[in-house]
């Protein structure tokens, strides 16, 4: 089966339930940590997704390709980081940021792996996809 389209990637799926768990948590922080550790982790768990989408757009170039995962990789990372700081903060317990930690481990487990063979995803042989039909006019 050839993946058509970045949200049948397990790796996009878990990093929008991820973002999307981040961002009802955080709902509960304090009014003061709007513009600081909200909007931080905000932004950065939901690149994670938006990274792995370009990425997919630009897997016609194996560079490119590792590129945006390397982005997304990194913004997994400071995301982690922000679960830290909210955690130290008291602004969520030991259990969600354990289970939000775990899952931000396995996607950047599953980025890297992707990294290291992006020739499996990249270039014509996975361009199987159906292309546009062009309507022509006919004379």
């Amino acid at each position: 089966m050839f993946v058509t389209h970045f949200r049948e990637l397990r790796v996009c799926r878990q990093a929008f339930e991820a973002a999307t768990r981040i961002f009802e948590l955080s709902k509960t922080w304090p009014k003061e940590e709007r513009y600081s550790l909200t909007d931080q982790i905000r932004r950065s768990s939901r690149s994670v997704c938006g990274n792995i989408a370009e990425a997919w757009r630009k897997r016609r170039y194996e560079a490119h390709f590792v590129s945006k995962l390397s982005d997304s990789d990194g913004e997994a990372a400071e995301t982690q980081n922000w679960l830290d700081f909210a955690l130290h903060c008291g602004y969520m317990t030991q259990q969600d940021h354990t289970e939000l930690d775990r899952t931000y481990e396995t996607i950047c487990g599953s980025l890297v792996k992707m990294m290291a063979a992006p020739e499996s995803w990249c270039g014509p042989a996975q361009l199987r996809e159906e292309g546009p039909i062009y309507e022509v006019e006919e004379e």
